[in-house]
């Protein structure tokens, strides 16, 4: 650990670290699950088994693996139980019901500071984490408020007051205590990425934050021991030499930069100097647009009324408003169809459906803002429209969205990087799936996805493609941790596969007449 002057604390490297390389592997020091996850992950180990979980028979809330992470988690979960029990009597509707993660985890922390000591390493690290209390905007003090009265509630106090028995001794020390908390909390995510939960790590949050990070923190479970699940690792992502710091990414570098440096400035009070964020001087394709005249060069989308060129042929930009109408209608249509895609995935996909046409006709690239993340949100609500009597047009409608997105990921994430080997792993999984209709003519496999045995083979390479880059993303000395293994499994299922039918095809040339030999006469 070094200290600077310009990003406080800050982690650096000691010896040469390879891409892929484990540089930190730990239990968090406290986590929660999501309300919506805690029926079907386990809340001592944060698996997701298909089946057997069995549910606390006092507050009828939380569910586990067996009955050893049961009694792995009991010294905390007694104490949570009856709050839960507590907070669901004075519920005001069944939605509400289950306090927050945010308020679960902070009990939790609350519970074990006062069980280990005030005086532990364990809490003195978790008061050591950064809070940035008297910076903060007002949306994030109103925010902080209100949780801190949820946790004052949920602990079955009646007044911040009572709470000097977990070391707090005023509703200052609270507040400080919920902004290092909201400071440095690491989203929980399952093996394939999806949030399901929070947690806290100190030693993980000295991590200094780069939007062209060199590091990623993950879940990828590679412990076959639940006790020490969930495991929270920093990946190297590339090669990092003795004394260069180590950096990882606070927030979705996918993103453009006037976005990324509203959520950090919101959540962390301050402002990114890293190269992506200040290098004025190439086209950042996360704000692109394809050149008019189809030279294959790209634009900078417009803004403030600007003139853009191309940055290869330097023609102008025409019509830059309704580029910039677009942009607008996109960036509106993601926030509407995010906001309900639970609540109205109907509305949601005819959003999509509708607005992704008019982003491509305005000449956004693949990896432009909005058209990405409505791509990629296009495809997960194409997947969970899939039943046992989907349709051959639904699945390669899905096939192909997953492949667009697939294509601007990889122009803005390294090779490796988790979020596109994921993605990778998606498209070649959808590849692979049984097709209900499956194409006749051979025109069917000069178009994308093709059909047949070319889609088993365009399966088996964009997964081998994709257990490559999850040996980097998960860690090769995890095996690419359960993706990882879940791809290899998926891999000697095709290539098994893919052996009959290539098998099929030999016998049936074995079985084909042969033709008659000719004697020296011709006949």
């Amino acid at each position: 650990m070094r200290v600077s002057s310009v990003a406080g604390r800050g982690l650096f490297a000691k010896n040469p670290i390879k891409a892929g390389s484990v540089i930190i592997s730990l239990r968090p020091h406290s986590f929660a699950l999501a309300s919506q996850y805690l029926d079907s992950h386990c809340s001592a180990c944060a698996a997701a088994p298909n089946s057997g979980l069995l549910r606390c028979t006092g507050c009828r809330t939380v569910w586990y693996c067996n009955a050893t992470c049961q009694k792995n988690d009991w010294l905390l979960h007694r104490l949570e139980c009856s709050a839960l029990v507590n907070w669901a009597k004075s519920a005001p509707s069944k939605s509400l019901s289950v306090p927050s993660d945010a308020v679960r985890c902070l009990g939790r922390i609350l519970w074990q500071k006062e069980r280990k000591g005030f005086d532990s390493s364990w809490s003195k690290e978790i008061d050591a984490l950064q809070s940035h209390l008297h910076s903060l905007q007002p949306r994030v003090v109103e925010n902080n408020t209100h949780l801190a009265h949820s946790l004052v509630r949920y602990l079955g106090l009646s007044s911040p007051g009572e709470l000097s028995k977990f070391g707090i001794s005023s509703a200052g020390d609270l507040t400080d205590l919920i902004s290092r908390f909201v400071t440095n909390t690491f989203a929980l995510t399952s093996p394939s990425l999806t949030p399901v939960g929070v947690s806290v790590s100190p030693l993980v949050a000295l991590f200094n934050h780069s939007c062209d990070p060199d590091a990623v923190i993950v879940f990828p479970r590679s412990s076959q021991n639940s006790a020490e699940e969930p495991r929270m690792q920093v990946i190297a992502l590339k090669n990092i030499s003795p004394h260069e710091e180590i950096l990882t990414s606070y927030i979705d570098t996918t993103l453009p930069r006037s976005l990324r440096q509203a959520a950090l400035q919101d959540t962390y009070d301050f402002i990114c100097q890293c190269k992506l964020c200040h290098d004025d001087k190439k086209v950042d394709p996360r704000e692109s647009v394809w050149c008019p005249t189809s030279c294959g060069g790209m634009c900078p989308a417009p803004s403030d009324g600007k003139i853009f060129q191309c940055a290869k042929c330097h023609t102008v930009v025409p019509a830059p408003e309704s580029i910039a109408d677009a942009l607008r209608i996109g960036q509106e249509a993601l926030e509407k169809a995010s906001s309900i895609q639970v609540t109205n995935h109907v509305k949601a996909l005819q959003l999509t459906t509708n607005i992704i046409p008019i982003l491509v006709s305005a000449g956004l690239t693949p990896s432009c803002h909005p058209l990405l993340a409505l791509t990629g949100l296009h495809k997960t609500l194409l997947l969970s429209s899939f039943s046992e009597d989907m349709s051959q047009e639904l699945l390669d409608e899905t096939i192909r969205t997953a492949a667009k997105h697939c294509v601007g990921l990889s122009t803005l994430l390294l090779d490796g990087h988790p979020v596109r080997a994921v993605a990778l792993a998606e498209l070649g999984k959808l590849l692979a799936v049984d097709e209900p209709s499956p194409a006749t003519s051979l025109a069917a496999n000069v178009a994308f996805p093709p059909s047949g045995p070319p889609r088993l083979k365009a399966a088996y390479e964009t997964l081998v493609r994709a257990r490559n880059e999850v040996m980097i993303g998960f860690g090769r000395d995890n095996d690419g941790g359960e993706l990882g293994r879940n791809i290899r499994e998926t891999l000697v299922s095709l290539e098994k596969e893919l052996g009959v039918w290539t098998q099929g095809i030999h016998n049936a040339l074995q079985d084909l007449p042969k033709p008659m030999k000719m004697n020296n006469k011709g006949c």
